[in-house]
């Protein structure tokens, strides 16, 4: 080294080459690229995540929440005896495979509940969606959930 912290000359008085600067070749750019973007979306997912705990945790959106779980319940029993024939002809198809019962049954999805609308594709201009729960109650909601499974 030099005084001034520069390499010192060769033998010859010849100043050494700079060394190139490391490049990355192809694949490891694309190697970089797929890593910042799976941290990008991870951190997307993380800030979301607490965004949406928070809203949930709210006192109001949670009173809101039971609300709406209680009107759903209430008419789901209320149109049990008008609907109840939808749901034995759903029962009665999954046994028997009955797959053009099933290719009529309504695509409607509960937020909670998922698939459970047992009602005949196109009702929802007249009526509610209608179905029963896993612990056997009666649920009826208007709308349906995003197709994202």
């Amino acid at each position: 080294m030099s005084p001034t912290g520069n390499p010192a000359p060769d033998a010859h008085g010849q100043e050494p080459a700079a060394s190139p600067a490391h490049e990355p070749g192809a694949d490891e750019q694309e190697r970089i690229r797929t890593a910042v973007a799976g941290h990008a979306r991870r951190r997307a997912w993380r800030e979301a995540e607490t965004a949406i705990s928070a809203v949930l945790a709210d006192p109001e959106v949670q009173r809101l929440r039971a609300l709406i779980e209680q009107e759903e319940t209430r008419a789901g029993r209320e149109l049990r005896a008008e609907f109840q024939a939808f749901q034995d002809r759903y029962e009665s198809a999954v046994r028997t495979g009955d797959t053009a019962v099933l290719a009529q049954v309504c695509a409607g999805k509960h937020g909670r509940w998922g698939r459970i609308c047992v009602q005949s594709t196109g009702h929802e201009t007249r009526t509610p969606h209608w179905g029963i729960t896993p612990h056997g109650e009666p649920v009826a909601w208007i709308g349906s959930a995003p197709d994202d499974d």
